[in-house]
C-alpha cells in the first residue's frame, strides 16, 4: 500500500436537468480529470450526491466506469513508458456500521483501491462507538482513508480518537476537514511524523497550502472539479518544497476557493462547471441550483482566478 499523496478530486455525478444520472458524462469528466494530471479519483463522495443515488442501479455503474476508466489510463501510460499509480478513493460510508461494511466490501470487489469512511452522523456516537465503527471497517481489508468533518457529521474526532484509530490495520489516512489548521497540525505531529506511511490530506481547498506548509500530503478537492491541473500543480510544487510558487497558485485560486461553496456543495461546483462547459448539469432533491447572486460571485469569481 503506497502512501496517498498529491490532489484527489471529489467528483460531482453529472446530472440530466431531470436528476437522471448522465453516465456519459460522468465518463467525459472522469477523462478529462485524468488527462490534466489528477492524482486520484473520489467519487461517491457527498460532492457526488451519494444519499440521493440508487446503490444498485446507479452506483454500481457507476463504480463500473470509473475503474474501467482508470485502468484504461494507467494501460495507456503504461505502453507509453509514463506508469503510475492513479488511486480510487471511493466513498463507502454508512452511519449504519453494517450498511458501512457492505459498501466496503463492495469497494473492495469492485476494485477500488481504498476506501472513504466518514464519521457516522446524526446518531452521534461517543468515541468508543467511533472507533468501533472503524474497527469493524477495518476487517474488510480494503485499505480505508477516515473522513472527519464535524460540520456534517456533528461530531469531530479528536485527535486523541484518531490516534487509536490510526493504529488498527488497514486504516491509510485521514481526509482532514475539521476547518482547525491547529487539529491538522497535530495530527501531523502525533500521528504522520509517526507513522510515515500515514496520510494527511486536507477536505478544505482554502486549507490545503497551509496544510502542506506544515506536513500535509495533499488534498481531496472540489475545486479540482474545474481546475485539475492549476489544483495538482499547486499540491505538486508544495510537496517538492517550492512554496513560492505553490503560493502563486493559491492566491490565484482563492477567490474561487469562497466561491465553490458560497451557495454549498455540490450546488456551487456544479453551476461552475456548467458555466464552464464541463459534465455537470442538475441536482437531486433536496438540493437546488443556487441563487442568483451566488450565480453572480462564482461567475466573477472564475473570472478573476482566468478559470
Amino acid at each position: 500500500m503506497s502512501k496517498l499523496r498529491g490532489a484527489f478530486t471529489a467528483l460531482v455525478t453529472p446530472m440530466f436537468e431531470d436528476g437522471s444520472v448522465d453516465y456519459e458524462g460522468w465518463r467525459k469528466l472522469i477523462q478529462i480529470q485524468l488527462e490534466n494530471g489528477i492524482s486520484g479519483l473520489v467519487p461517491l463522495g457527498t460532492t457526488g450526491e451519494t444519499p440521493t443515488l440508487d446503490e444498485n442501479a446507479e452506483e454500481e455503474k457507476l463504480i463500473e466506469i470509473v475503474i474501467s476508466e482508470v485502468r484504461k489510463y494507467k494501460q495507456k501510460l503504461a505502453d507509453e513508458g509514463n506508469p503510475r499509480d492513479i488511486p480510487v478513493i471511493l466513498g463507502a460510508s454508512s452511519n449504519n456500521t453494517r450498511d458501512a461494511v457492505r459498501y466496503a466490501t463492495r469497494a473492495k470487489a469492485m476494485g477500488a483501491d481504498y476506501a472513504l469512511i466518514v464519521t457516522p452522523y446524526y446518531n452521534k456516537p461517543s468515541d468508543e462507538g467511533i472507533f468501533r465503527h472503524f474497527e469493524e471497517v477495518s476487517k474488510v481489508g480494503i485499505p480505508i482513508v477516515v473522513y472527519n468533518i464535524a460540520g456534517r457529521t456533528g461530531k469531530n474526532i479528536s485527535t486523541d480518537l484518531l490516534c487509536r484509530i490510526a493504529e488498527l490495520p488497514n486504516v491509510a489516512g485521514v481526509k482532514e476537514a475539521s476547518g482547525s489548521i491547529s487539529q491538522m497540525m497535530e495530527v501531523i505531529a502525533r500521528i504522520s511524523r509517526k507513522k510515515p506511511d500515514f496520510s494527511v490530506l486536507s477536505g478544505d481547498d482554502g486549507l490545503t497550502l497551509p496544510m502542506m506548509a506544515a506536513g500535509g500530503d495533499g488534498v481531496v478537492s472540489v475545486v479540482s472539479n474545474v481546475a485539475p491541473a492549476l489544483v495538482t500543480e499547486m499540491v505538486t510544487l508544495a510537496l517538492n518544497g517550492d512554496f513560492e510558487k505553490a503560493r502563486e497558485i493559491h492566491y490565484r485560486l482563492t477567490p474561487f476557493f469562497k466561491a465553490a461553496f458560497i451557495d454549498g456543495n455540490p450546488t456551487s461546483i456544479k453551476y461552475a462547471m456548467n458555466v464552464k462547459g464541463l459534465p455537470a448539469g442538475g441536482l437531486r432533491l433536496p438540493l437546488v441550483e443556487v441563487n442568483d447572486n451566488a450565480k453572480k460571485i462564482i461567475e466573477n469569481a472564475l473570472k478573476e482566478c482566468d478559470l
